[in-house]
């Protein structure tokens, strides 16, 4: 869920400057789950610009203190949201955590990288979000550690309903700071995309999985 428009419209605009986000409806993205796509998202990026990485750690920060007030910890879940999450924490004031996709094969065998109390409040960063299955891996992974998980604050969003639908069934909620819906109409507003593109940009997300060029 978006709860500002002009920060998601902001947002929007900022990650296409920096080709965080890139939009080739001509010449499609393979996505790691094989997926054809005309979107190809990097938030990663964000971090080489002091400027909008600073936008965008203060927009994170206000939304996890509107929603939550100041939990115990802020957690990121590796690799895309250690740095943003760290910022976030460290804008809060707050000790910051990690959460890796699996435990650590040597050593330790830590899946949760950092000082985690049983009972602590816990609000997860995300840089992305597509179907929802890692970002809710890492919330159980806290949540067998003990963390109470209040939510879960994001940078963008694609809005797949299979996501609405595995954080429906979590009944963890999930707010971002952009998404799909905002990024096109800005890119539509701003002529960065041509009207057949924008056709095929908004076929694409009526059916993701079975899209072909």
């Amino acid at each position: 869920m978006v709860l500002n428009k002009d920060t998601a419209k902001k947002t929007a605009e900022l990650l296409l400057q920096i080709n965080a986000i890139k939009l080739k409806p001509e010449n499609p993205f393979t996505w790691a789950s094989g997926w054809k796509s005309p979107i190809y998202c990097d938030n990663r990026i964000i971090l080489s610009y002091p400027t909008i990485r600073n936008y965008v750690r203060e927009q994170l920060a206000k939304q996890v203190e509107l929603l939550y007030g100041k939990p115990d910890v802020i957690a990121g879940v590796a690799t895309g949201a250690i740095g943003i999450g760290m910022l976030v924490a460290e804008y809060l004031g707050l000790p910051f955590i990690y959460v890796r996709p699996e435990p650590k094969s040597h050593g330790r065998q830590n899946q949760i990288e950092g000082q985690l109390t049983p009972n602590q409040n816990v609000v997860v960063i995300e840089d992305l979000i597509s179907t929802g299955k890692s970002s809710l891996n890492a919330v159980k992974a806290l949540k067998e550690a003990g963390a109470n998980v209040k939510g879960m604050v994001a940078i963008f969003t694609y809005g797949f309903n299979v996501a609405d639908e595995n954080f429906k069934s979590e009944s963890l909620q999930l707010h971002t700071l952009s998404d799909y819906s905002n990024l096109i109409q800005q890119a539509s507003d701003t002529h960065y995309i041509k009207e057949e593109q924008l056709n095929t940009l908004l076929q694409w997300k009526t059916n993701p999985a079975a899209w072909k060029p």
